[in-house]
């Protein structure tokens, strides 16, 4: 049986991207999308949803203000770019609490939390992770740009913002930080090495115990890094 959803969100791209995840998802069915919470309850009136996805920060109304409203609320999960209004949102028992930009791995395990089954396992390590058709979105100037990660060669901090160094292209600059990319690209085939640095395992071509080469350029290995750094490459 299907999960009837319902996504809210002010940002069309925001909109673009959980549309196509919801469509990624077998057991998911989009009955519709709402830019504000007045449009989300003349929807509810309409069709009654399972699950709702539901941005907090809009205007006319918050969020969490609509969700208070519903006499008998769905199932929900927000999303939102504004990490202080977390506690709020579980304080209201939402299911999950996803900060933009929502990757497809972080989606599928609120959908995994909403349905009380787990997520579906990730294809195995080959020794890149084999699912080539993995890929996260990001935020740049004001678009959802969607990384294809098999593509990615490393990734470079710099300060509040991370440049994204792919095989074909211009890297990409993208305001988050180094920490909250590592955590993003944890489960796939990428590897800390430095407190500025994350490589591609299976785009290391050499390495030293100060350095890796990859596609050409030196990264650093930094010296806390080196140990774990050395096993992953055994």
């Amino acid at each position: 049986m299907k999960l009837k959803c319902l996504l809210v969100d002010d940002e069309p791209p925001a909109l673009e991207v959980l549309t196509a995840y919801v469509r990624e998802v077998a057991h998911l069915e989009l009955v519709g999308t709402c830019e504000n919470a007045l449009q989300a309850f003349a929807a509810l009136q309409q069709q009654p949803v399972d699950l709702l996805f539901l941005d907090v920060k809009m205007p006319k109304m918050l969020g969490t203000e609509f969700l208070r409203s519903l006499p008998h609320p769905p199932q929900v999960i927000f999303t939102t770019a504004y990490r202080e209004y977390a506690y709020e949102g579980f304080e209201l028992s939402a299911v999950d609490y996803l900060l933009k930009p929502v990757s497809l791995e972080r989606f599928l395990k609120a959908v995994a939390k909403a349905t009380k089954t787990e997520a579906p396992p990730a294809p195995p390590e080959a020794p890149a992770g084999v699912n080539s058709d993995a890929f996260l979105y990001f935020r740049i100037d004001r678009k959802m740009v969607k990384v294809v990660l098999r593509e990615v060669l490393y990734v470079e901090g710099l300060k509040d913002y991370v440049k994204i160094h792919c095989a074909a292209g211009p890297a990409l600059v993208v305001k988050q930080t180094i920490n909250s990319m590592e955590e993003k690209l944890s489960a796939s085939n990428f590897l800390r090495v430095h407190r500025s640095f994350i490589v591609a395992l299976d785009k290391v071509r050499t390495y030293s115990p100060s350095h890796l080469e990859v596609a050409g350029q030196e990264v650093p290995i930094g010296r806390m890094y080196r140990q774990q750094v050395g096993e992953a490459l055994k």
